[in-house]
């Protein structure tokens, strides 16, 4: 016997996925978050779970989780207290950053507040040149003056970033050699060892965040690793990075950035597996949980990538799938504002106390509760039966707190909630597709996390989406893109180089030199040679630009690969930014490659269809006031897991089950398909 446990920590909810490779029966858990300690709940769930499986711990062969926890520390402001060492005259750059201001418009929004304390800034004797030429040798006796101060005024990590490190890193290396001689055992991040690449602002601050964060990682992971191994599992758990692959807990204490948003990266994989399944390559993932909504673009297959992100406002150069977060979830908070508008979020009540009809004290009107209120939620029982909720509750919050002020009806006043959130997700599907030169038409959009199911087809009709994909556990999707994930280290390194033949060798070289760091980092993951691949892409631009677009190219880099380069960077240029100009000269800034480590994965076979397949009995017919309706409308309600593969029935209608409830408003059809996922289609008019 052999199992696989995924487990993704949500703001409100923490998910586990099981998976048994013996008889390919594929499980799912839900269990209230612990935000105090997300490991509370983790563990929990773990040993409730091997519990009711009646599973030995040591039959478990994989465990996998996505962490908040460096969220968190740069949420809260609870990192490391940090020191930071760099090139003489340079102290200052995090403070004059890009030199403008974090909203054009306002002039009171304020900086995002410095992570190094006041006089932990030091600067060292050194200089090395754009060509990595050493015109200041380095001058030790600074650098050791330097790490004493730290280490008299308390710094529990150094931030070790040079100018031009990423060309020449000896000083680095040497600087990072003297920390361990004057302070042994303090945590240092230096600059080349995360981002060899230029602009040095953006390097400073991945540098900076990785340093801040380090010690608060390695203290997780540590007593994360403990508490499995006390329940019996013997193997080391992996945890999930940014660019939506697993890295060892060794390696997660070395780069802890690299976790900054873990977890939904975890469901954009998992949304890759479930359109390969169907046959789907152009996605719109639509993550909707208690707290927030995540958004990212599956196109040709693939996850859209990001290497310049900010991450709590400051940037972080790391490769991330490219997600837009908005603070729109379940738990998010309807309140009036100063003017009498209705606003819906960002801030949410979470697990703890929770919307107020979970009887856990709220008293604030959140989504749910107006979910609740106009039927599209069960209004005694959620999460299958599992989890009490009070409808009354969830009335009473939103008379006092948005009828009572606003002079609106209690079903006016939660149609309005729903409508202002459901506003504030298109807004954030636009930034994804519109707004990068997409047609969301010409998309599906995929919808999970709790929440997601219940929103998804009146926000994809907003957008001119026709095809919605609700998969068969939306709720859990997150954890089981865990178990769908590879191992994967993105290796960079900066060379601007003009994109002409004779400078093939000097590219060759470079990806040469790449190539042998990947195959070092995945020796040291353990993966075989059988079991590796390798993707090479070069961030493009022309002559005198500032911003790069990536381009993957063939290998071997010959020059066949180099003219499709070309050709292709014109073409995604002009998708981008809407021209494109093929008589200027093309620069390459930024040579990449993914080292990637296959891993083993659940293998979920397709059921047999049954075309005229009944649909069963509902459980009920529930008075429900959908958008663009003025009236309550009679819904049949179903249990999910009753429709067989084949069956059709038409909105409205209502699924409920464990981990979410699906939702088809009138005038559009859903269909169950051989996998299980409910495909809903649009069966109106064109919207105006």
């Amino acid at each position: 016997m052999s199992y696989m446990i995924g487990v993704d920590v949500g703001g409100t909810f923490t998910d586990f996925s099981l998976f048994d490779t013996q008889s390919g029966q594929l499980s799912h858990y839900k269990r209230s978050s612990t935000p105090e300690d997300p490991s509370k709940a983790i563990m929990g769930g773990i040993q409730e779970i091997l519990a009711e499986q009646h599973i030995d711990p040591m039959d478990v062969s994989y465990l996998a989780h996505g962490t908040t926890v460096a969220t968190n520390a740069l949420i809260e402001k609870k990192g490391a207290r940090m020191g930071l060492i760099t090139t003489q005259g340079f102290k200052d750059l995090m403070e004059i950053g890009w030199q403008r201001r974090p909203s054009l418009y306002d002039l009171r929004k304020p900086k995002p507040e410095s992570l190094i304390p006041a006089g932990m800034r030091q600067e060292v004797q050194e200089r090395i040149l754009h060509d990595g030429s050493v015109r200041t040798p380095l001058d030790e006796d600074s650098v050791r003056n330097a790490v004493r101060c730290l280490k008299a005024m308390g710094a529990e990590t150094i931030a070790v970033c040079t100018l031009f490190s990423f060309i020449n890193p000896a000083h680095e290396d040497r600087i990072k050699e003297i920390i361990q001689e004057e302070y042994p055992g303090v945590y240092v991040s230096a600059s080349h060892d995360l981002v060899a690449e230029f602009r040095e602002y953006s390097r400073m601050s991945t540098t900076m965040l990785n340093a801040y964060l380090g010690p608060v990682m390695k203290k997780y992971v540590h007593n994360f690793e403990r508490s499995v191994q006390e329940t019996g599992i013997r193997v080391a758990p992996y945890v999930t990075q940014s660019n939506g692959s697993i890295i060892s807990i060794a390696e997660t204490v070395d780069c802890p950035i690299k976790t900054a948003v873990s977890g939904p990266s975890a469901g954009v994989i998992g949304a890759i597996y479930i359109g390969q399944q169907v046959g789907l390559d152009k996605i719109i993932t639509f993550d909707m949980g208690g707290t927030s909504i995540d958004v990212s673009l599956i196109e040709d297959g693939k996850a859209q990538l990001s290497n310049d992100r900010t991450v709590e406002g400051y940037p972080a150069r790391i490769p991330m799938i490219d997600i837009v977060t908005v603070g729109a979830g379940g738990g998010s908070i309807a309140h009036i504002d100063e003017g009498g508008a209705l606003k819906v979020g960002p801030r949410s009540a979470g697990a703890t106390p929770g919307p107020a009809c979970y009887m856990r004290g709220g008293q604030l009107p959140c989504v749910t509760d107006a979910n609740i209120v106009l039927g599209k939620l069960n209004a005694t029982k959620i999460l299958g039966g599992k989890m009490d909720v009070d409808r009354s509750l969830a009335e009473q919050a939103i008379r006092t707190n948005i009828c009572d002020k606003a002079g609106l009806t209690l079903e006016r006043a939660a149609a309005g909630i729903v409508s202002v959130v459901n506003s504030n997700m298109v807004r954030a599907i636009r930034v994804v597709s519109v707004e990068r030169g997409y047609d969301p038409r010409e998309f599906t959009l995929m919808a999970f996390g709790g929440a997601g199911p219940l929103h998804a087809c009146e926000v994809a009709q907003d957008m001119g989406i026709r095809q919605v994909l609700i998969p068969p556990s939306p709720g859990t999707l997150c954890s089981l893109g865990l178990l769908m994930a590879d191992t994967k280290f993105d290796l960079s390194c900066s060379n601007l180089t003009p994109a002409e033949p004779a400078y093939l060798d000097k590219a060759q070289d470079i990806f040469r030199s790449l190539l042998a760091d990947g195959d070092a980092l995945l020796d040291k993951e353990h993966v075989e040679r059988d079991k590796r691949e390798y993707t090479y892409t070069v961030d493009c631009r022309y002559m005198r630009q500032n911003y790069e677009i990536a381009i993957q190219v063939a290998a071997p880099f010959d020059q066949a690969a180099l003219e499709d380069m070309i050709e292709r960077f014109h073409q995604e240029h002009e998708r981008a930014y809407g021209y494109c100009n093929r008589e200027m000269p093309v620069q390459m800034v930024n040579f990449r490659l993914s080292a990637i480590g296959v891993m083993e994965k659940p293998d979920l076979s397709a059921a047999v269809l049954e075309p005229q397949a009944a649909l069963p009995q509902p459980m009920e017919v529930r008075q429900v006031l959908f958008d663009r309706e003025s009236e309550f409308v009679d819904t049949k309600v179903y249990h999910r897991t009753q429709l067989k593969p084949g069956t059709t029935l038409e909105g409205p209608a209502i699924l409920e089950q464990m981990d979410s409830t699906c939702v088809i408003p009138p005038q559009w059809s859903a269909y169950t398909d051989a996998y299980y996922n409910i495909i809903a289609s649009y069966k109106g008019g064109e919207e105006k």
